[in-house]
């Protein structure tokens, strides 16, 4: 969690921080009926949005630092909106439970924030009647925000329209972001004292060099500890990987010609197993990977042991400050034609962030509430905070900006936390350059520097948001739910040499008997749909 918070104040341009971007909750409405559809009074622009209060019930997920109904910022938008909320908050790790149980109560909120609704969950419920078409309210002058970028980008509106013609749910939009994971990186005390100038670019020069690493002593203490390649359960380090032969995500994927893949049936996903295996048994893969936690990787680094690692910056694994000395590893080309490959990120949430049920009895107004964090001016409140608490404007016509001292001191992050709730959790709203303007450090631009060299030139989206049918939904994920299961279990047995690659053929018949074909066909339909806009 730690890590997420760091990383929205520094990379508000990249791709988890536009994941940390906003969030906020809600509640219940206390004049008008259920379903009465529409709200007396509502403006289309300026505020307040009602001019009778309204109280609307919101469920969202919580980090749990401080209590919504006393966060500045939610305080500033019931002035400013004169939309009360009354929030229905659960933890991170229990809100998809609390989630699954109010939509089988039927006791639902006015209004779900930050609410990660799957595709699936997105079709089911809006058939149903529990959540309401949205794109009625964003057309008819109760969203211009948000209809100014939906317009501007029709591959965003495009890929948050369910089969039925509806949109149920808002994405969080950041269409700079590149980052779809935390990347890899490079130990740059190792590659200075092995007097490297130049980083590995392919998979051959890459083995070269952990090779190195790990008979080389980088680190100086007269000790075999070194640790070339280091990993959780391989999950931080996987997509980036795939990448090196040519695939573009860890299940499936469409490739730059629009052609769909299931990747651990594909020969790219061999030439991965076979590397790794090497690296396994040659000692240059952490054999710690797969039984040790983030924490454990973490005292390693700062242990100075690790060479080749995935976080979001470096210094989360290193220690130290942030800084340009550890660089982002360029991702390396293998035998597979046409590698290496970037898996981006899609510039919008896969899942979505805001919903309004079919209980809410005030729809327009909701619509307007929300609609000012697809604004300049609601996203800024809802990431930094109120304006002189954490930060003043330094030229306000050119929206540039600079940080005030932390209140009592302490960490900006850890404060911030307090006063929004736009603090470790996927919410509605957007980011936009212009938001850090003046906020951003030399290490973010350094960042910047680093991905737009090595990986904007190789990137691709691997997947549009795409919408299954009930019934398509209900195949696939059966299917995947018991192809995920065996996939896992036999890329470690491979790697690690419990499974000779020698028996890849029966593994790949194996896969396409638990229906790996079916998959690509699926998803080859649905690509192929909303590629045509249908």
């Amino acid at each position: 969690m730690r890590k997420l918070r760091k990383a929205s104040v520094l990379l508000l341009s990249l791709t988890l921080a536009a994941s940390l971007m906003s969030a906020c909750s809600s509640g219940k409405a206390d004049t008008a009926s259920p379903n009465a559809g529409s709200t007396d009074g509502v403006k289309k622009e300026g505020f307040p949005i009602v001019n009778k209060p309204v109280t609307l019930k919101v469920m969202s997920q919580d980090a749990g630092i401080a209590d919504w109904s006393k966060m500045p910022v939610l305080q500033e938008m019931e002035k400013l909106s004169g939309i009360k909320l009354e929030f229905q908050n659960a933890p991170i790790d229990s809100f998809a439970t609390k989630k699954n149980l109010v939509f089988a109560s039927g006791n639902l909120p006015d209004i779900f924030y930050a609410a990660d609704l799957k595709p699936a969950e997105q079709v089911t419920y809006g058939s149903q009647g529990v959540l309401i078409p949205l794109e009625k309210y964003i057309d008819e002058g109760y969203a211009p925000n948000l209809k100014k970028i939906l317009d501007e980008h029709p591959d965003i509106r495009k890929s948050f329209t369910t089969p039925d013609g509806h949109m149920y749910a808002l994405p969080f939009i950041d269409t700079a972001a590149v980052w779809y994971r935390g990347p890899m990186w490079y130990n740059g005390k190792f590659l200075k004292t092995l007097k490297l100038t130049e980083l590995p670019k392919t998979t051959d020069e890459l083995y070269t060099l952990l090779k190195r690493v790990k008979n080389e002593d980088p680190n100086g203490n007269g000790k075999k500890d070194e640790i070339p390649l280091t990993s959780v359960k391989l999950d931080d380090l996987r997509m980036y990987f795939f990448g090196f032969w040519g695939m573009y995500s860890e299940t499936y994927y469409a490739d730059a010609g629009g052609k769909v893949h299931y990747a651990p049936q594909e020969e790219g996903y061999k030439g991965y197993l076979t590397f790794m295996n090497r690296l396994w048994k040659e000692d240059l893969l952490d054999h710690e990977t797969f039984s040790q936690t983030d924490e454990q990787k973490k005292a390693k680094g700062k242990n100075n042991q690790v060479a080749l690692f995935s976080d979001w910056f470096p210094y989360f694994t290193l220690g130290g400050e942030p800084g340009p000395d550890n660089p982002l590893m360029t991702p390396v080309k293998s035998e597979i034609p046409g590698s290496p490959v970037y898996g981006k990120h899609p510039g919008i949430s896969t899942n979505g962030t805001f919903a309004i049920t079919s209980s809410n009895p005030a729809p327009e107004a909701s619509m307007r509430w929300i609609d000012y964090l697809y604004s300049y001016d609601g996203a800024t409140l809802f990431s930094q905070g109120p304006e002189n608490l954490l930060w003043k404007y330094k030229d306000k016509a050119n929206h540039v900006k600079e940080w005030l001292p932390v209140p009592g001191g302490g960490d900006r992050e850890e404060y911030r936390g307090t006063i929004t709730p736009n603090y470790g959790i996927l919410t509605p709203g957007m980011n936009d350059p212009e938001i850090v303007k003046g906020l951003r450090t030399d290490f973010d631009e350094w960042i910047d520097q680093e991905t737009k060299q090595k990986l904007v030139p190789i990137a691709k989206s691997p997947f549009p948001n795409v919408y299954l049918t009930n019934e398509e939904q209900a195949e696939a994920t059966g299917l995947l739910s018991d192809l995920n299961t065996y996939v896992q279990q036999m890329e470690a047995k491979f790697i690690t040499g419990q499974e000779p690659l020698s028996n890849w053929d029966k593994y790949i018949a194996q896969v396409k008997k638990m229906g790996g074909d079916r998959i690509v066909e699926l998803y080859q339909a649905a690509y192929d749909r909303w590629n045509s806009g249908k």
